[in-house]
This record gives structure tokens, C-alpha cells and sequence, in this order.
């Protein structure tokens, strides 16, 4: 049991331009159900009582308000109207977050994300002494390669492929997202670490995959049936 209440905020701004279709992408089936729904299901299975909070394009939330009543989404939720950026959406929803709390971030369209892995990250920010900002991270098993004329490729023993959740105290989130918009802010500890605070990593999964293209789809599909 989670003593620090946990908000969770879902980042659901995709437009499906890379799927080929004009349907969003978390709004797409994956086993019966629409990705969303799917991805903010399986964090509520490790953390019944946090809260959620849905970023939306404002065009689409009517059409998920339609999809709740359609897929009998019962779980209590506060809707928020994103911004020009991931950035800026999730500064919309840390307005309903309050202080003293831990924060989650999640990107929609990652619906496999498993409940091992979210109960074991809520309880490394939980415990005594526990990490300001905490991500998943999985190796990279590629050989990489610069595409930059005369710039060495990368040592891929030193680096990691990033997902989501990433959690963070409710302050430390707030304070790094006063800094003013850089384009260089690629997800939520970019922020954090431009701001000055150290962000810390655990094993992340390899089937924790993002959505967004067709062949994802396809993969996630068929991982679901397994």
C-alpha cells in the first residue's frame, strides 16, 4: 500500500497521422477495448487509488468522453486540454496536481506496461529517502551509428533506451517545469535534469513498447494474445 497519494497523468495527444488513418492512435482497439483505456486500466490494477488525470487535444474529448460510455470506462478522471507541445500539456495538467503527492507521467500509447513495474517504481519513490525523479530504462541492443560526418559512433554500453511511467515528487516536477519551453526537452526527466535535479533509472521492460505505427499495432496484438 502506497502511502503518498499518487496522480497519475496520461499523455494522449497523438494524431494517428503515422498510423495512416484519421482515428487518434490511443484511441484505437487493442484487445477490445481503446489503447487509453487500456493504458490507464493496467495503472490503476497496481494503483487503485490514484488519480487520473487525461491530457487531450481539445478536438478529442468529446469523442473519449463517447468512448468511456461505449467501453464502460468507470474510473474517476479529470480531463485537461493539452497544449501546442508535450511540454505544454503536461505543465495544463500539473495544474491539478497537488503538492506533497507522487506524480506519474505516462504516454497513452504504451497499453503494456506491466503492474510489476509500476508497484516497484511507486515503491522505490515511496520508501525513506527515496529518488526525486525515477524512469524505466531498457539497453540498447543495437550497434548505433552517427549519421553526422566525422562524429564517432556512440558506445551503446553506455546508453539506454528511455519509457514511461516516469515519476517524480510533485514539487521537483513543478519547479522544472517553470523553465521556459526548450526544444530540446525531449520527455519528463530532460526537463527535470535541465532543472538541476538528479534523475535516477530502474529496469525498464522490453515489451513496454510505444504505439505509433502500424507494425507496432500489430506487435502489441499479438503480445496481448500471448
Amino acid at each position: 500500500m502506497i502511502k503518498i497519494p499518487v496522480y497519475s497523468i496520461f499523455v494522449a495527444g497523438g494524431s494517428g497521422s503515422r498510423m495512416g488513418g484519421s482515428t487518434p492512435k490511443q484511441f484505437l482497439e487493442l484487445g477490445g477495448i481503446p489503447i487509453l483505456q487500456r493504458s490507464v486500466e493496467g495503472f490503476l490494477d497496481a494503483c487503485p487509488e490514484a488519480k487520473v488525470i487525461i491530457v487531450l487535444p481539445q478536438r478529442n474529448i468529446d469523442t473519449w468522453k463517447e468512448l468511456c460510455l461505449k467501453y464502460a470506462a468507470s474510473f474517476p478522471q479529470t480531463l485537461v486540454e493539452g497544449g501546442m507541445t508535450r511540454f505544454h500539456s503536461v505543465l495544463n495538467a500539473l495544474g491539478k496536481v497537488p503538492d506533497g503527492v507522487i506524480v506519474s507521467v505516462h504516454d497513452a500509447v504504451r497499453p503494456l506496461v506491466s503492474p510489476a513495474l509500476i508497484s516497484n517504481m511507486l515503491e522505490q519513490m515511496s520508501a525513506p529517502g527515496g529518488p526525486d525523479c525515477l524512469i524505466p530504462v531498457v539497453p540498447v541492443t543495437d550497434t548505433l551509428r552517427s549519421l553526422a560526418e566525422g562524429v564517432p559512433s556512440p558506445d551503446r554500453s553506455t546508453l539506454a533506451a528511455v519509457q514511461t511511467p516516469q515519476m517524480f515528487r510533485s514539487e521537483v516536477l513543478k519547479s522544472a517545469y517553470r523553465q521556459p519551453y526548450d526544444t530540446s526537452f525531449t520527455d519528463d526527466a530532460s526537463v527535470v535534469e535541465r532543472a538541476g535535479f538528479r534523475v535516477c533509472t530502474t529496469p525498464g521492460e522490453r515489451f513496454n513498447i510505444k504505439i505509433t505505427t502500424p507494425d507496432d499495432l500489430l506487435l502489441a496484438r499479438l503480445l496481448l494474445e500471448q
